[in-house]
């Protein structure tokens, strides 16, 4: 059972997407990619707000999640957090173990 947190970072003057520039160029998120559990970790750009940053971030199981939040780079996730004045907002999903139902599978192209 995957987890995935969707994280809205909202800040002023561009901040949440300095804090993605700087999560990425810092090689913080190359280390969160490379811990065991995580299955992704990657930051888009809303295209009718310039002012958030979206992070999907998931997760093989919950005892991945709390690993990687007793780890170093939480701290350094929450500097630069407080660096770029960020707030968030956060949702949790729960991957369906039977994948993509046959009635969607005619709607997506591969």
């Amino acid at each position: 059972m995957a987890l995935t947190v969707n994280i809205y970072y909202s800040g002023t003057n561009g901040n949440a997407r300095k804090f993605a520039e700087e999560m990425v160029s810092s090689g913080t998120v190359d280390s969160i990619r490379a811990e065991e559990g995580n299955i992704r970790y990657e930051y888009f750009f809303p295209m009718n707000d310039g002012e958030t940053v979206l992070l999907i971030d998931s997760w093989k199981d919950q005892h991945s999640i709390d690993v990687h939040h007793a780890s170093p780079m939480m701290k350094k996730i929450i500097e630069l957090r407080e660096k770029y004045d960020l707030h968030m907002k956060a949702e949790r999903y729960v991957s369906d173990e039977n994948g993509v139902p046959e009635a969607d599978k005619a709607f997506i192209r591969e």
